[in-house]
């Protein structure tokens, strides 16, 4: 190839050296970074150049001329079209030791951390089959027929499935047969670019321990003729479905779920089993996808502690309880905040379906609560959104000082963000670091970490 130059459609030859934190290969041209996804480092790859900026570009694969010895074939046959997995070519060996990395150099880089002691990445068996929960957007082809899938990546074009690798394999049979149950029915698809039709959204949830599985249609609109009749088909042909709910989206936005939800046949939640306890999760709850593996850390955090029972806990961003709960039955007494009246209730009924009575739940933002708290805690657990804490809560973390806090984040840079401010205003010693693969098969990694003062 002759001296190819830096410009809008060239192709070049590239060698990938590294994974980017959102999945792509990341090579060098030029002295330029150029992002390729579907690559692995040690790929040798012929190179479209597109989006093309000063300092970096996108690459559109064209072809693999040498192969990495970490490429591995996909078990989708879709995997390089599907947005829903970015590592299915990736050998679950390297994809553990990028996931390591990535914390790693967040907490070096953003953080300012040297010298890390971190603990082997907390990996489970199930590498596929492993996700509790999928919500598949609707479509229809060109010839009419019901389409369900995920997007393409960094599109809105369908890609149409009728099994998927990584969800519960006993979810398989619904996404084929539910598409065609809602061809029948006749029911409108919503069209995002017209804003008109009515089904959005298929989700399923499946508790991983008890096999209960929950449907939920969602729609743009609060009716569907001949749902009732239809719900009643599908719950006597499933056994294991416990419930069919439908859920109004009427915003023309791309937000999931609206904030209405009726239940049309069953129950109103399924049932998991989580670390020993009993937990109600309905169509919408914020549950880890990976169940195994969010036990797994948990279990990992009450080893690092360890706990006396003595102590005065407060779990910050508790969601429906999924970790408030357990760490309860080992503590004196727990607090625990969450902004979602929903959630907040789930998390009640859980509470007294265990009949752990030692916690008070309390709704509201947790930087307008935490500061208003009586009693100083000995332990704080954070598990924040992806963008991290409000900066009000580390101001009150600091004026507050717990000498314990427990940091759970899903996104490594602002984890590392945050314990910097954090370990710069209060003499808190970085003491445990522990990653976790909750979600194998793409670039996204979770990582606990404990914060100690003396």
């Amino acid at each position: 190839m002759s001296n190819p130059t830096w410009q809008q459609g060239n192709l070049i030859e590239l060698e990938i050296t590294g994974l980017s934190n959102s999945g792509e290969g990341l090579g060098r041209f030029q002295e330029r970074v150029v992002f390729v996804p579907d690559t692995v480092p040690s790929d040798r790859v012929l190179v479209r150049l597109v989006r093309l900026k000063k300092q970096y570009s996108y690459g559109q694969l064209q072809e693999i001329l040498t192969p990495s010895p970490h490429r591995i074939r996909p078990n989708c046959i879709v995997a390089d079209k599907c947005g829903g997995c970015q590592w299915q070519h990736i050998d679950i060996d390297y994809q553990r030791a990028s996931k390591q990395q990535q914390i790693i150099d967040a907490l070096e880089r953003i953080g300012g951390f040297m010298d890390l002691a971190i603990a082997p990445l907390l990996s489970s068996v199930d590498n596929l089959g492993y996700r509790n929960k999928v919500t598949y957007p609707l479509a229809r082809s060109q010839s009419g027929q019901v389409q369900a899938g995920y997007y393409r990546r960094q599109s809105h074009h369908l890609i149409n499935l009728n099994q998927c690798p990584v969800q519960d394999g006993r979810l398989n049979p619904f996404l084929k047969e539910i598409k065609q149950d809602i061809q029948s029915q006749g029911w409108s698809i919503y069209d995002e670019s017209q804003q008109r039709g009515k089904l959005r959204h298929l989700a399923l949830r499946i508790g991983r321990r008890t096999g209960e599985i929950l449907l939920t249609l969602i729609s743009a609109s609060p009716s569907l003729p001949g749902l009732t009749e239809q719900a009643e088909i599908w719950l006597e042909r499933y056994p294991e479905l416990v419930g069919v709910a439908l859920n109004c989206q009427p915003q023309h936005n791309n937000v999931i779920f609206g904030e209405e939800t009726q239940i049309i046949v069953g129950r109103n939640s399924c049932r998991e089993i989580f670390a020993g306890l009993e937990f109600e999760l309905g169509p919408d709850t914020f549950f880890q996808i990976h169940t195994e593996a969010a036990e797994s850390l948990l279990e990992a955090i009450i080893e690092q502690l360890p706990l006396t029972g003595d102590e005065h806990l407060v779990d910050a961003y508790c969601g429906i309880g999924t970790f408030t709960l357990p760490l309860a039955q080992k503590v004196k007494s727990a607090i625990a905040l969450e902004i979602n009246t929903a959630s907040v209730d789930q998390a009640r009924r859980n509470a007294e379906i265990n009949q752990i009575t030692n916690v008070e739940f309390q709704q509201g933002k947790v930087e307008t609560l935490l500061p208003q708290l009586s009693q100083i805690p000995d332990i704080v657990l954070l598990d924040p959104p992806r963008k991290g804490c409000d900066r009000q809560v580390l101001e009150t973390l600091v004026a507050h000082a717990p000498r314990r806090i427990v940091y759970i984040s899903c996104q490594p840079a602002t984890l590392a963000r945050d314990l910097k401010f954090l370990c710069q205003a209060v003499n808190y010693q970085l003491s445990w670091i522990q990653g976790a693969d909750f979600f194998p098969q793409t670039a996204h990694v979770e990582c606990a970490v404990i914060l100690q003062r003396p």
